[in-house]
């Protein structure tokens, strides 16, 4: 009897078996998003280029001039986050700007740093621990590279100004549908 339990259980769980392989291809999983890529570009470098020493630490320590084109028409705002990816204790942010409105396409040279743009675009607290651009300032050695993120969104962000990068990634998600990357390096 109890041989003949062990033979039906094993039929049984070789039958699921094979009902499942049989199945699994007809399951359906959500569609992965796919994120669109739009143009983001600076007249003070070029991508892989070198950052001049005016937008750092070591000079005016404004930020650079960008342009961005070629994004979806459906974009309700813009996030840009700056983030030093050879850091010694990891990623770094050098700046934090989001609800940067649809209708902009540029940022001039020098955003002035306030929590608040005229634009209605709001700015983030940096790894500095203040609001705005902070440029590149690595120790001396290996050139850093620094990429500039430009985030489309499909909304603009109830936020508040001085998040921080951990708040403001968690806020996009879900929100992004298009990106851009411009990458420059410094050292000293």
């Amino acid at each position: 009897m109890r041989r003949f339990i062990t033979i039906i259980v094993v039929v049984i769980i070789v039958g699921l078996a094979i009902l499942a392989l049989y199945l699994a291809p007809m399951i359906t999983y959500p569609e992965k998003t796919t994120v669109l890529s739009f143009k983001l570009g600076s007249d003070a470098f070029s991508d892989g280029g070198l950052i001049p020493s005016k937008y750092t630490c070591d000079g005016l320590d404004v930020s650079p001039p960008l342009h961005w084109s070629d994004y979806p028409p459906t974009t309700k705002s813009f996030v840009l986050i700056v983030e030093d990816i050879d850091a010694p204790g990891g990623i770094f942010t050098h700046w934090l700007l989001y609800n940067i409105p649809a209708n902009i396409n540029m940022l001039e040279e020098g955003v002035e740093k306030v929590d608040e743009l005229p634009s209605g675009a709001l700015q983030g607290v940096n790894d500095f621990g203040r609001v705005g651009y902070g440029g590149p300032c690595p120790p001396s050695g290996k050139p850093h590279r620094y990429v500039f993120k430009m985030y489309a969104l499909d909304e603009v962000l109830d936020l508040k100004p001085r998040m921080t990068r951990q708040e403001l990634l968690n806020s996009i998600k879900g929100h992004v549908i298009a990106e851009a990357r411009l990458m420059g390096t410094y050292s000293r």
